[in-house]
């Protein structure tokens, strides 16, 4: 049997869905999940462990069985500290049969086969009877249903449904209790990520101003969280104007409800400003007494940074507010929390909501369409004022003031800045649309609807008509993509290039006029953990585990890249970078594949638990826009990324075992290809010791 898959198409800028083996998606699925992640997060295991002995404990002391229903088991890891800690029967539900089927082997490899039975259902599946798959309800509840969020993976719904069919009343439950905190801040660089600001172009008539929309200055946003690794913003980037606030709490042990709810918390301003973000986390009491606590707070609100635990699978919340409000010092008001059975949104408010009786707010909608176009890092890249500048400089050195442009790049502002830097008229394409309908109102805000021409169509379908019978004199891009995952599907722009080539007139030029892959070899801080082996946790012997995510990603994922926001996740340079591919956009895309091989020398000490590569636009020869590095390693290695893209990571599974001493190679040998048909990037790695690449 046969699974369609979507993937994005370089050649033709869009996702499409392909024909692949069955089971491909659960290959994927399991080779990007957080698995290893949650196993080497030393704190949440043994938080667990202490919160289930102590649980056990209190039901063995009332004389009773331990009973345990664990919802969500995974590798069946707290099913098997529960047994050890006493616990008469576990049973243990996972809902994806590959992980359920190597839940079972972990189990018996590790002698609990009489002591714990693996469910393969959802937990609202599961029957209660003789012939059920329970045959009594448990006392004692132990889950792990959490994201950034708290509830986005359903813990509500699951847990109001177990009290009500699967465990006791009065039921032991690990975790106790959750509490979601928040804090208001003003931040220019967050608020960024969510409205469009004036953009400012120094032209030879003045300064122009490119002015958002009304109607997206007031839009309420995307109504999904920005999850993040907050403790890698800085402390410069934001003024805070509340002290944490606990919001609500969530018991466990007690029935809980799924329906829509408001939390409402009255403070004083520590400081006047402008109240843009809420910054969120939460974290989870193990016991009734909250001796046994995991906290999610970022290094600033956390009571001990120096232990503070790095981990992938939760990070911390940025909500952004549906507009800015002023708020003055000591000056009280109410930061409220909304939830639904999924999400969490917030909105302040003067009084509060029981007070004035209000009903509860309906979950925030983009209604202006640029938050359906753009994600959070893309606001950011074109609030970016210095980038703006640069594109603006490279401009006035190849644009002709009686020249005809055709911008191409999804949801681009470089139509506008080319017209307010003379050109004599200015078309863009727009393939959807949504982002036809969000240019439109752009232009209409700053008077350019007469001025830019929207082209609503694909590329190769373009028309001398759709020109106004004129040839291209400039041809323009970011280049940016909707569908890009990795740095190189923006080489949608070539294809592009290469469609239109009939429509530019003699000597026409591109911007950018190339581009280049670069890669350099590093050592991660923390992200190595996401797919490093575990092998034992917590004493329990994982190996299957390890062994199942190898074989996912040997199916198809150890050839392929990651992307990653690097400005998240620290590294050091191992290497110097190096340019591996060139692109010339000047000329059509060629037929034949551009291959190149070489060998990147490891200079400063370390592991090297992969390779970086980005991709670099060279608007003029004298001109280059980074999506990777910004600038050159510092002296120990420390890198600086562009915070507004994601770069590729292939990593090595040879160096990401602790267990193997650092040192090892010296040369990291590669082989890299342009595939024109597909329009992909595939690199091969060799390291020096002749270990075998893997990621």
């Amino acid at each position: 049997m046969k699974v369609f898959c979507g993937r994005a198409n370089p050649t033709t800028g869009s996702v499409e869905w392909l024909e692949e083996d069955e089971h491909y998606d659960y290959h994927q699925e399991i080779a990007r999940s957080s698995y290893a992640d949650m196993l080497h997060d030393k704190d949440r295991n043994m938080k667990y462990y202490q919160g289930i002995r102590a649980a056990v404990s209190r039901v063995k002391d009332k004389g009773q069985k331990a009973l345990v229903l664990d919802i969500g088991t995974g590798t069946g890891l707290l099913s098997m500290m529960a047994v050890t800690a006493g616990a008469d029967f576990c049973y243990a539900i996972e809902v994806f049969k590959p992980m359920a089927d190597v839940a079972v082997k972990i189990v018996e490899k590790n002698g609990f086969g009489d002591k714990i039975k693996i469910i393969n259902k959802h937990s609202t599946e599961v029957t209660i009877g003789p012939d059920g798959d329970m045959p009594c309800r448990a006392n004692i509840l132990i889950t792990e249903l959490f994201d950034t969020e708290l509830i986005g993976e359903g813990a509500l719904p699951s847990y109001e449904h177990a009290h009500r069919h699967l465990v006791q009343e009065n039921c032991e439950a690990v975790p106790h209790r959750a509490t979601v905190y928040a804090q208001l801040v003003e931040s220019r660089r967050m608020w960024s990520w969510n409205k469009l600001f004036p953009i400012r172009v120094q032209t030879s008539l003045g300064e122009q101003v490119i002015v958002p929309p009304l109607e997206l200055e007031r839009c309420p946003g995307a109504p999904s969280v920005y999850d993040i690794q907050l403790n890698q913003v800085s402390l410069t980037d934001f003024t805070v104007l509340s002290d944490v606030l606990p919001m609500f709490s969530v018991d466990f042990s007690k029935q809980v409800s799924s329906s829509a709810a408001s939390h409402s918390r009255q403070f004083e301003p520590l400081a006047s400003g402008q109240a843009q973000v809420v910054l969120s986390w939460w974290d989870i009491e193990m016991d009734p007494e909250g001796k046994i606590k995991c906290t999610m707070a970022p290094f600033w609100a956390h009571s001990d940074p120096e232990e503070l635990q790095w981990r992938d699978h939760w990070m911390q919340c940025v909500y952004f507010l549906p507009e800015e409000e002023p708020v003055v010092q000591g000056s009280a008001l109410c930061l409220v929390a909304h939830h639904d059975d999924y999400c969490v949104w917030y909105s302040l408010q003067r009084t509060s909501p029981e007070k004035d009786g209000r009903a509860h707010p309906a979950r925030p909608v983009c209604d202006c369409q640029a938050h359906l176009l753009w994600n959070r890092p893309r606001f950011g890249e074109i609030n970016d004022q210095n980038r703006t500048d640069q594109y603006v400089q490279a401009l006035k050195t190849v644009l002709k003031l009686d020249g005809v442009c055709l911008c191409v790049s999804d949801g681009s502002l470089l139509s506008m800045l080319a017209h307010h830097l003379g050109a004599e008229q200015v078309f863009t394409i727009e393939n959807s649309a949504a982002s036809h309908r969000l240019m439109k109102k752009i232009f209409k805000a700053n008077h350019l609807e007469d001025k830019i021409n929207i082209i609503e169509k694909r590329p190769e379908l373009l028309t001398p008509a759709d020109l106004e019978g004129k040839k291209v004199s400039l041809l323009l891009g970011e280049p940016f993509f909707t569908t890009s995952l990795l740095p190189w599907h923006n080489l949608y722009f070539w294809y592009v290039r290469t469609a239109v080539d009939r429509h530019l007139a003699p000597g026409a030029v591109v911007m950018p006029q190339a581009a280049s892959l670069h890669m350099m070899v590093v050592e991660f801080r923390d992200l190595w953990r996401i797919r490093s082996p575990c092998g034992d946790c917590e004493g329990f012997d994982v190996h299957i585990m390890d062994d199942m995510i190898k074989h996912a990603l040997d199916f198809r994922e150890s050839k392929e890249a990651e992307p990653h926001p690097l400005w998240e996740y620290p590294c050091c340079s191992r290497s110097v970078p190096q340019q591996i591919l060139t692109f010339d956009f000047r000329q059509p895309v060629p037929l034949q594949p551009i291959c190149a091989e070489g060998a990147i020398e490891l200079r400063r000490p370390g592991r090297s638990h992969g390779a970086v590569l980005w991709m670099e636009y060279h608007l003029t020869p004298d001109s280059t826009v980074s999506t990777g590095l910004l600038k050159p390693a510092e002296d120990k290695g420390y890198c600086c990324w562009n915070p507004h893209c994601k770069q590729a990571v292939y990593f090595f599974n040879t160096t990401l075992d602790p267990r193997v001493p650092p040192g090892g190679p010296q040369t990291v040998t590669y082989t890299v290809e342009f595939h024109p048909r597909t329009g992909d990037v595939t690199v091969d790695f060799t390291l020096s010791d002749a270990l075998d690449r893997g990621c």
